[in-house]
């Protein structure tokens, strides 16, 4: 039975000798073209029935395989996809993926009927048939690889995910059962079909050149959720499959063309969107002790997909392939700020070796910026549960006190990560004091928006560290001090081009930018700045309620303002913008204006509001 093909245009092409295309009614052309490809595809999918029910009832019905495999080649023409006139070949109920399925079934139970195994009393001429069978399967695999990479659009590539899953399960059960015939007992050593999987996640890396980031980002939520954050077989050989594609698309990359170095790029940013949603890290072998994809599971106990230690090394290797991308890519630098945003939350807890992850860090905190704020929360994590040694923090963090940090979308972020840093009270006063006279001295260029929760995180800060809060009010103590300040002024102690805090001066100063900021232009600003001339007795602000003001929320505050009592406020509104200051044209002299008079004149009279 011959198998009725359609077009790769899927569209009737226009006869030469027509002129112009004539319109035509839905009902006289348009239904029949319907019924026609309705038709063509139930042949095709009736053909495929037949050929699948004749391949499992006789083996003189192998051949089918190819044709079988040439219908699920036939994907949609390029731009096709979204051509309104396309006929859906990229939907589920397509010939393509119809086929795809049909075969599925069928390579599944030659694996089940250990019909693709070698064996030693087989003949030559089934020995050939073997072979062949195997050739067919991995031809039959990069079908379905092909489109999971996106080849045919994102619901081709879903279906194509699920069936390459059952695939790479049937695989791993008979290898399994062959070891376990071949050495005689169940226990033999644990098969897993590594190199399909590492195939389909280099496929899942790389969906994102075909299809859009939302498509890419669904398909990788898919396999996480219904294989590698389920199955802890496939999540271990994930890991260990992810470092492995990364370190080879790179090699590709090193020398090559820009094609490939677009590639790593793409790959790296599906890795590490995949590699984000398993953030599940075990604590015992008990949590590892759950279901698996290829059963039946280990029998040893020692086997490395029940050590913790071996998961976290696998998911380590595969995290570090990403983060050396993310530190060398100057093409992607949108990629080191997420991998900084879930540093200390995501990837750190499976650093089984945190100083591994430290150059990363460390390098991000010195490239200053936005990124410099984005690594504080890892390094300090790093310092804090992992007693990294980091001699140069408090330096370094003195020097993010900049105008930059105080209009930067992240300024909410680092007050919250400092308000830790510097709530020890072991640390040293003049450091302390350092910091509170910089962010002073920054308010008073700052935005209102920024002012008004900088002022309460410093109240909070006198009140943690007393020792300060003679930089509220400093009187001078000695005859010569009164004297000087009485006729020239003090110069203010503090330098501000110091990099090192303990070297500032600023203990010797006093915050005389917040008694400015009292007279501020903006009410609240100027309201809240008074609280440092007002008695300490409130124990501390909550300055989470200050973070998220905005121009926006600020303005639209003062709209909302209920009004008590209406301010006295006595104006006139004038009768005219502008005033005549020369003579009219014509006057009682016999003058006569000049041209720039006569339209000064004219002026006047338009702007009459009288």
């Amino acid at each position: 039975m011959p198998v009725a093909k359609e077009s790769k245009s899927g569209k009737r092409k226009r006869s030469a000798k027509t002129s112009a295309p004539r319109k035509r009614t839905r009902s006289e052309s348009e239904s029949d073209d319907d019924m026609n490809d309705m038709t063509d595809k139930a042949n095709v999918q009736d053909r495929i029935l037949q050929l699948e029910s004749q391949i499992l009832s006789s083996k003189k019905h192998y051949n089918n395989i190819v044709e079988l495999l040439e219908i699920a080649k036939e994907g949609p023409a390029a731009g096709e996809e979204d051509d309104e006139e396309s006929d859906g070949e990229n939907d589920n109920g397509s010939p393509q993926l119809a086929a795809a399925v049909a075969l599925c079934r069928v390579f599944m139970r030659l694996l089940a009927t250990g019909s693709l195994q070698n064996a030693s009393n087989l003949s030559e001429k089934e020995a050939v048939v073997v072979r062949w069978l195997k050739d067919r399967l991995t031809e039959y695999e990069t079908v379905l690889l092909d489109l999971v990479a996106g080849k045919s659009g994102a619901d081709a590539a879903a279906t194509a995910l699920t069936l390459v899953m059952r695939l790479l399960q049937a695989e791993g059960q008979a290898q399994r059962k062959k070891a376990a015939a071949t050495a005689g007992t169940d226990d033999a050593a644990y098969e897993f079909p590594q190199a399909l999987l590492a195939s389909i996640v280099r496929g899942l890396f790389l969906a994102g050149a075909r299809l859009d980031q939302d498509a890419a980002e669904g398909l990788a939520d898919e396999f996480v959720e219904k294989f590698a954050g389920e199955m802890v077989d496939v999540r271990f050989y994930t890991f260990k499959a992810a470092s492995s594609v990364l370190a080879s698309l790179s090699k590709e990359s090193t020398g090559g063309a820009d094609g490939d170095a677009e590639s790593i790029d793409i790959a790296a940013r599906g890795a590490f969107y995949l590699l984000s949603l398993l953030d599940e890290v075990p604590s015992s072998s008990e949590d590892l002790d759950k279901a698996f994809f290829v059963n039946p599971p280990p029998a040893k106990r020692s086997h490395a997909l029940y050590s913790v230690a071996k998961h976290r090394k696998m998911a380590q290797d595969a995290w570090l392939a990403v983060l050396q991308h993310a530190a060398a890519s100057t093409s992607d630098r949108s990629l080191r700020k997420q991998a900084l945003g879930i540093a200390s939350t995501v990837i750190a807890p499976w650093f089984a070796q945190p100083e591994l992850m430290l150059d990363f860090l460390t390098d991000c905190y010195d490239a200053g910026g936005a990124t410099s704020l984005l690594a504080l929360s890892g390094l300090y994590y790093l310092i804090r549960e992992r007693n990294v040694d980091y001699p140069a923090f408090f330096r370094k963090l003195y020097s993010l006190l900049d105008a930059e940090l105080l209009h930067s979308k992240h300024r909410a972020r680092f007050f919250r990560l400092m308000d830790s840093f510097l709530a020890s009270s072991h640390l040293p006063v003049q450091m302390v004091a350092s910091f509170l006279k910089r962010l002073a001295r920054l308010c008073l260029y700052a935005p209102p928006s920024a002012v008004v929760s900088v002022v309460p995180w410093i109240y909070n800060m006198l009140k943690k560290h007393p020792q300060c809060t003679f930089m509220i009010h400093r009187v001078p103590r000695t005859a010569e001090e009164r004297e000087a300040l009485a006729q020239d002024g003090l110069a203010d102690p503090f330098d501000a081009r110091e990099q090192d805090p303990m070297e500032s001066h600023a203990v010797d100063s006093c915050l005389w930018e917040l008694v400015q900021l009292q007279s501020h232009y903006h009410p609240n600003v100027a309201t809240i700045a008074k609280i440092i001339s007002e008695q300490f007795t409130k124990q501390a602000y909550n300055v989470e309620d200050f973070f998220d003001h905005s121009y926006q929320s600020m303005l639209e505050a003062e709209f909302d303002k209920v009004v008590r009592k209406a301010p006295v406020v006595e104006f006139q509104i004038p009768k005219r913008i502008f005033l005549p200051h020369d003579k009219p044209k014509g006057d009682a002299q016999g003058n006569v204006a000049t041209d720039e008079q006569a339209e000064d004149q004219l002026l006047v009279k338009l702007w009459d509001f009288a």
